[in-house]
């Protein structure tokens, strides 16, 4: 399993709850940083708040988040030569094909529409950890 943080970028905190409890009930014991809302989690990339940057392994983001919407989270991260080969998986509720094409226009590794049922939403958060943390290759883990 490649070692990193995982950066969940989420405000539901019922999906906060199930996400964790997932990653657990699969071993999957990478840390888990939350980012509530886009400016907080634009501020844990880049450092703009003054606090240390993260550098994630992985990042679930949802689109419909408070301050910076998703869509635009995702526009930085891309854009950013820092950050621009960190996968960035779409982890939202919006089933509109917009969003869709959007995502993967900005660069979006993978989009994923969270499903209401809460067992189906841990069973899809178990297969994206042992997919992008065990299954995929990257560049770091090709040059380790």
């Amino acid at each position: 399993m490649k070692k990193g943080t995982i950066l969940l970028v989420e405000d539901n905190e019922d999906d906060i709850f199930l996400a964790k409890r997932a990653l657990e009930k699969k071993k999957i014991s990478n840390p888990l940083v939350i980012a509530e809302d886009g400016e907080e989690a634009i501020n844990l990339l880049f450092g703009l708040d003054g606090r240390d940057t993260i550098e994630p392994i992985l990042i679930l983001l949802d689109l419909k988040i408070p301050k910076i919407g998703g869509l635009e989270v995702l526009q930085r991260i891309k854009t950013n030569s820092a950050t621009s080969m960190i996968p960035v998986v779409i982890l939202t509720t919006s089933s509109e094909e917009e969003d869709v094409a959007k995502s993967y226009k900005i660069g979006a590794n993978s989009y994923v529409r969270k499903p209401v049922d809460f067992v189906q939403f841990s069973k899809i958060i178990e297969q994206l950890g042992m997919y992008w943390l065990v299954l995929n290759e990257n560049l770091e883990s090709n040059s380790q």
